[in-house]
């Protein structure tokens, strides 16, 4: 602590608290801190935090001080040790090391839950890499750059690392949940990235690697790395079907296979039916006067959900609001990794922009509003549904995952949900549409089987689903479900 704070007075009233399943510490300061690098938190995994009376929230601790990471290189074989993501959905930060002393932390998120999970404190690392950019796999990550770290990923991760890191650093300064970094770490970071295109190598000590297509979204990447003993392949998030806005993911041989398991034990419905009854669902709603409203995730199904309705039902009034229409510029701005990407152009300069106060009251009239957040957890899409709510002509569509805790989740179980503060009951239809950007458990499954690995390690998901996978995968290999902060070593590929 000394190494960045130059003063530090006496405290009282030390005491544990239970901040979201961690025990940490909570202090009650009733001085100013004086920094040597300001007043500002460093770090987030230990989840101890400082909350002044004077002062705002901060999280404490240095790099190496409490991390969980051993100190030693492993004599053999491959050491994963996850920081987070393991036996859960998000939050996820791996650290990859071998003999040769290469160490590779791949993802560093935190968890957007009310209030957010953090991954454990990351060891020291000179290079990470970053699958895509969705917040519980890159919200911590202006922490690691403010200790020095190199970012690695594609072009679009990298330019649209910008917006959710300051969407990230308001929600925080508005919910009061304490955050590991600040503004000035946002900067360093944002001069931290080294971009790569799909299929170029480049190295990181001792290993090779290279980025390839996950199809989750526009950008986002598997990573092959070849080290002396192994190939390795993460898979990051990943799609093996084409997406209305992402080519997919094709499987690589590799020696172990790092496989996210968000949908293991779970089928999709046939995506282009799935499709064709949420287009039916709107028209429905629109024919008879009303709104859909369709909360939709900034990076992915807000793009998704603008392709489909410019495709199947372009006479329909779409406005389209929230920090997506950021996030769609960014994307126009690197079509190489957009299918075809006029497509997307033409869909994004048909809808309707809001872009302030008056566009909002507009978009009252539509007949559909495309809007964040995905879950109901803030964002334009609570302002809407609180006007929308009275006529029982609206419907809302749910087009994405709805975490537990999340607003939509709520909504769905309960009919209710938070709005300003005050649970507010919505009597308005409710509809669900899996539309998901996740391969299912067979896609997984088949993935797996074609990547011929001889060990499977099983992350960003629960347990029940990594369960249901490992028992159809350990047929042909062996399978790993590794728990955050212990440490698996792979030694044999036999």
């Amino acid at each position: 602590m000394n190494n960045y704070f130059s003063k530090l007075q006496p405290f009282e009233d030390l005491q544990f608290k239970d901040y979201n399943g961690y025990r940490g510490l909570e202090y009650f300061v009733y001085f100013r801190l004086t920094s040597s690098r300001g007043n500002r938190g460093v770090g987030g995994g230990s989840n101890s935090y400082v909350r002044t009376s004077c002062l705002a929230t901060v999280v404490l601790y240095t790099p190496g001080s409490s991390s969980t990471y051993p100190n030693n290189p492993p004599e053999h074989g491959l050491r994963l040790h996850f920081l987070g993501g393991a036996r859960e959905v998000g939050n996820v930060g791996c650290v990859l090391e071998d003999k040769t002393g290469t160490r590779l932390l791949i993802d560093y998120g935190l968890a957007p839950t009310k209030p957010p999970r953090y991954p454990s404190e990351a060891p020291p690392v000179d290079h990470a890499i970053i699958t895509h950019a969705h917040i519980d796999h890159i919200g911590m990550a202006p922490w690691l750059s403010a200790h020095g770290t190199l970012l690695h990923g594609t072009d679009l991760t990298a330019s649209v690392s910008e917006i959710m890191w300051a969407d990230t650093y308001k929600v925080s300064d508005i919910e009061g949940y304490p955050l590991a970094w600040d503004k000035r770490d946002m900067e360093i970071a944002l001069d931290s990235w080294v971009p790569h295109q799909f299929e170029t190598w480049f190295d990181v000590g001792e290993w090779r690697c290279r980025l390839h297509p996950a199809g989750h979204i526009p950008g986002a990447a598997m990573i092959e790395i070849k080290t002396p003993d192994f190939t390795i392949l993460w898979s990051g998030d990943i799609d093996t079907r084409d997406s209305p806005n992402a080519p997919k993911a094709n499987p690589l041989d590799c020696d172990i296979l790092c496989l996210e398991g968000t949908y293991g034990g779970r089928i999709h419905p046939d995506r282009a039916e799935e499709e064709a009854r949420f287009v039916s669902r709107v028209l429905e709603v629109a024919s008879r006067g009303g709104v859909a409203l369709v909360p939709a995730f900034a990076s992915g199904r807000g793009q998704d959900i603008l392709r489909i309705l410019h495709r199947e039902a372009p006479s329909l009034n779409v406005h389209y609001d929230g920090m997506g229409t950021r996030v769609t510029r960014e994307w126009l701005g690197c079509p190489e990794f957009i299918n075809e990407p006029r497509a997307m152009e033409a869909a994004f300069r048909w809808s309707k922009r809001v872009t302030g106060k008056s566009d909002r009251k507009k978009a009252l009239g539509a007949d559909v509003i495309v809007t964040t957040s995905g879950m109901l957890d803030g964002g334009p899409a609570l302002w809407y549904l609180n006007r929308l709510r009275h006529d029982g002509s609206n419907a809302i569509l749910l087009t994405g995952y709805q975490a537990e805790g999340s607003g939509g989740r709520r909504l769905l179980e309960r009919g209710t949900l938070p709005i300003f503060g005050k649970q507010t009951r919505v009597p308005l239809e409710i509809d669900k549409f899996d539309l998901s950007n996740h391969a299912d458990h067979e896609s997984l499954c088949k993935f797996a089987s074609e990547c011929n690995p001889s060990n499977v390690v099983l992350f960003h998901a629960d347990e029940a689903a990594a369960k249901a996978l490992a028992e159809d995968i350990a047929v042909e290999r062996k399978v790993h479900i590794p728990t955050n902060n212990d440490t698996l070593e792979i030694t044999n590929i036999s």
